[in-house]
């Protein structure tokens, strides 16, 4: 898997079968902070757009409706650029 995957807009049907909906929601406001995933972290984004830096790699960009996931060990710094809520789960 690589560090970061995102499925543009995702479908009902999808988030359905993942139990999305059941989820946690986390919100931030515009910032930059460094993170690190202990485990590894999917997420779908309900509002807001984000750029995530890999340590070492390219920006990824996603936003409202994308279903991102984060690799366990992955070392990266966020830039929330709107305002972020996001349901999320960690395996």
């Amino acid at each position: 898997m690589t560090d970061i995957r995102v499925e543009k807009q995702v479908g009902e049907d999808r988030l359905q079968s993942l139990g999305v909906r059941q989820w946690p929601i986390w919100s931030k406001e515009p910032s930059e902070f460094p993170w690190t995933y202990d485990a590894t972290e999917t997420c779908y984004l309900l509002e807001g757009r984000v750029i995530v830096t890999p340590e070492g790699g390219d920006p990824v960009e996603f936003g409202k409706g994308d279903l991102v996931t984060f690799r366990s060990g992955l070392k990266c710094t966020w830039k929330v650029l709107e305002t972020v809520r996001k349901h999320y789960t960690f395996s």
